[in-house]
């Protein structure tokens, strides 16, 4: 009898675990379909790798992105993220800034953040810069499997934002890609979720 309730508790657990898994991935892919720029006060752009100094195709999408709603007036004000890599020499942010600049944005309107390797480094980091500059809303630029988790994380630490994602990726061009990244952040948002209300 107690070995057949525990069955069917583990089978009940495992079912709630697929749907809420699968609701996830709804979530994530509903997340990446919207655009949500709006007037704010900083285009925060999330790094990606580069190579020997030079934007890979994937950071080069996102800033090529940012630069856009950069010359539409939606924000006076850009924040590139990104740290070194193992090896590197340089972070993404420097390499950002000398793409952006190349590409017209006033040197005095950017702002870096490059000492973050994570997502929620970064953000963390960019919502300490942003209060420090008394700046109070974000239009987060990255890929559109990002959005959720960024704006998750945003919320979490003070940072009021709305969200752009590029559609000009290398990632969202190569479906297999694309799918595969969803999988992973279909995992990592609950994480996030728990992992921020645990810290309350």
């Amino acid at each position: 009898m107690k070995r057949s309730f525990l069955r069917r508790l583990a089978g009940y657990v495992l079912l709630c675990g697929i749907v809420a898994w699968i609701a996830s991935i709804i979530a994530v892919v509903a997340w990446g379909a919207r655009d949500t720029a709006r007037k704010a006060d900083a285009i925060v752009v999330l790094g990606a790798a580069q190579y020997a100094g030079r934007p890979s195709p994937v950071l080069k999408a996102r800033l090529d992105h940012a630069v856009s709603l950069w010359k539409r007036g939606l924000a006076p004000k850009m924040v590139l993220t990104g740290g070194r890599g193992t090896g590197d020499t340089t972070s993404e942010a420097a390499v950002g800034r000398r793409y952006v600049m190349r590409a017209g944005v006033a040197d005095s309107a950017i702002l870096l953040e490059n000492e973050g390797r994570t997502t929620t480094a970064s953000i963390a980091a960019v919502a300490g810069i942003m209060q420090e500059e008394h700046l109070e809303r974000a239009i987060l630029v990255s890929d559109p499997f990002h959005m959720l988790r960024l704006q998750i994380l945003a919320r979490r630490f003070g940072l009021a934002s709305v969200t752009s994602p590029t559609r000009t990726s290398p990632i969202s061009a190569n479906r297999l890609e694309a799918f595969a990244y969803i999988l992973s952040e279909s995992v990592k948002v609950p994480v996030t979720m728990v992992l921020g209300i645990l810290e309350r």
